[in-house]
């Protein structure tokens, strides 16, 4: 097997991926003539998830190109908002409880496993519900029979919401959507959740909302103030308009 030598550089944005030693511009790589570019760029510790589009010699190439000995390859991020095949659906490991509730509260449509099933079967989730797998596990955004994926760069859940927004910018629909299980809601009348609710609580609300799989209850109870503070920043931000649910 023959190896070779390539000169590799990487967008700013995807330092945060690889060794100091690539994030000083370019530099020289080894390769061994057979793996593809993307082999190359996951090795250095980048997801193609991340990935925007790859450069050899001023043009692009697909994942799939072998690099050959001496070639220039510039490693670009992704560009926003960022594109998908189909609808913004999205997958969220064990560790995102917190980013899904808020995506839910916005009327995204976010699927959350709430308990660690395994990195192949949630890339078979992913693939089978054609859902984009949101993770900060490099290892499962690797993984080949994903739809598609997004790294979540940070610990904050504000900021992690803000990413993903800015990201794919899905539609917006507030309090549409159930915060337990991702279920529609739908309006409905005090007396027929009348058997769900506290003594205070019927006296003290008359709109409620019910989720239509679930069937947890919704008023604009004591943490309303806070929750409508998320969803305002994010249609200030994001530019849609809210829907009137309580």
């Amino acid at each position: 097997m023959e190896r070779s030598e390539i000169w590799i550089s990487f967008s700013p944005e995807l330092h945060v991926f690889v060794a100091a030693a690539q994030r000083a511009g370019r530099s020289a790589v080894g390769t061994d003539g057979v793996s593809t570019l993307g082999h190359v760029v996951e090795s250095l510790g980048v997801p193609l998830t991340e990935v925007g589009t790859l450069l050899v010699e001023g043009r692009q190439v697909r994942a799939s190109h072998i690099p050959r000995h001496g070639e220039e390859v510039s490693v670009r991020e992704v560009t926003r908002p960022q594109r998908l095949p189909g609808p913004a659906r999205f997958l969220l490991d064990v560790h995102l409880g917190k980013l899904a509730r808020r995506l839910r509260l916005l009327g995204v449509d976010a699927a959350y496993e709430n308990l660690d099933i395994g990195d192949p079967a949630l890339a078979a989730r992913s693939a089978a519900e054609q859902r984009v797998m949101l993770s900060r596990d490099r290892g499962l955004l690797r993984r080949r029979e994903i739809w598609a994926g997004a790294y979540i760069y940070s610990h904050h859940p504000a900021d992690q919401l803000r990413d993903v927004l800015a990201r794919f910018a899905p539609p917006l629909a507030p309090w549409t959507r159930c915060t337990a299980c991702n279920g529609t809601l739908r309006d409905a009348a005090k007396a027929s959740v009348h058997e769900q609710l506290e003594h205070g609580t019927e006296r003290s609300y008359d709109a409620f909302a019910q989720c239509a799989d679930c069937g947890q209850v919704y008023w604009r109870g004591a943490h309303h103030a806070d929750l409508n503070a998320i969803v305002e920043e994010a249609l200030r931000e994001f530019g849609q308009r809210s829907a009137s649910r309580p």
